[in-house]
């Protein structure tokens, strides 16, 4: 991944910038107005509609992009958009561990959806800005993200649903002591009156629980688009793009999210491809002294974009193939076991 700071600043125009973030922002207060005004349980079509509209304004964006900046921060934005989709999917698995847990009523899922997104934009925009500046100051820090994203990628492999789903109850148990709630939901209210009483409702800890997911997740992901490129409006935007779409997402998944066992392989590779590529990174601008004297390491290798785009197209095509061929077969397999039983 070559310096390419000035070519940043040359080709991404502040105006175009300025522009883009402020029609994102906009696009996300609709979207959050709109899902608070109209709670509801979106149809199969009506979530195919709106995941497809986000993913074609993201590809319009790139376009647009291609034409402003030119290819290079085109395919930067293409490979970091997919990259950070593919990893806010693996959120979905916990919003489900979190929906279920406090029974939340399927009609207002939207809702805490919605600032479940907007808390992880908050807390992504803080990282990209620590991010940025540690970028600019300390090289070295490529050795840290490499090495964090390569563990979070054997996490991943290992972990299962099931300690997931442990640890969330620590959190939910923990919350519970600290905060006075009722177990009963009054629509989408934070707060309810109880004998006269102002108490919580269980939405807040729901809140509370998806903004600390978040948290964790950003750690994650941050490292991982940085890998990719050094924008910070690239990051960003990326970001943006691909949280979108995932309110819409989660209903249009829906029960299958589970049952989509391989995807958190793909999305392991991915994090651990992204890894290596930092690593190796690193070591080709080296400027630690104990590391080849403080030069850069000469056969350390350079990953282009465009491999990078192709390693995550093929590693979330593969695991998501594989994942819809063991449901066939499970479910193949059922059917002869019932006609045997029978």
């Amino acid at each position: 991944m070559p310096n390419r700071k000035a070519l940043v600043d040359l080709q991404l125009p502040l105006a175009f910038e300025i522009t883009s973030i402020a029609i994102l922002l906009a696009i996300i207060v609709a979207d959050l107005v709109l899902a608070y005004r109209r709670p509801h349980i979106p149809s199969t079509r009506e979530s195919s509609l709106w995941v497809a509209f986000y993913i074609a304004l993201a590809l319009i964006f790139a376009l647009i992009m291609f034409f402003i900046a030119g290819p290079v921060h085109a395919g930067e934005f293409v490979a970091g958009w997919l990259t950070e989709y593919s990893l806010s999917i693996d959120n979905l698995f916990v919003f489900v561990i979190i929906m279920a847990k406090f029974s939340v009523p399927r009609k207002y899922q939207q809702e805490v959806l919605m600032v479940g997104i907007i808390i992880a934009l908050v807390l992504r925009a803080i990282f990209i800005l620590l991010g940025a500046q540690l970028i600019e100051n300390f090289s070295w820090i490529f050795y840290i993200f490499g090495a964090f994203l390569l563990y979070t990628a054997v996490r991943q492999t290992f972990e299962s649903s099931s300690e997931m789903d442990e640890k969330e109850s620590a959190l939910i148990r923990l919350l519970r002591k600290r905060v006075r709630i009722t177990n009963d939901f009054d629509g989408a209210k934070l707060r309810t009156t109880i004998d006269g009483k102002k108490v919580f409702t269980p939405i807040i800890v729901v809140f509370l629980a998806i903004g600390s997911t978040d948290l964790v997740f950003a750690l994650d992901s941050i490292p991982a688009i940085f890998g990719i490129t050094t924008s910070a409006f690239i990051v960003f935007t990326a970001n943006v793009f691909a949280l979108m779409g995932l309110r819409q997402l989660y209903f249009l998944l829906g029960d299958l999210i589970d049952k989509l066992v391989y995807l958190k392989y793909g999305i392991a590779f991915i994090l651990a491809f992204i890894g290596v590529k930092l690593v190796a990174h690193a070591l080709h601008e080296n400027e630690l002294p104990f590391i080849n004297g403080g030069k850069g390491v000469p056969w350390a290798p350079e990953i282009s974009t465009m491999l990078s785009l192709g390693v995550i197209v093929a590693s979330m095509a593969v695991a998501v193939s594989a994942s819809l061929l063991k449901i066939r077969f499970d479910k193949r397999r059922a059917e002869r076991q019932s006609i045997d039983a029978a």
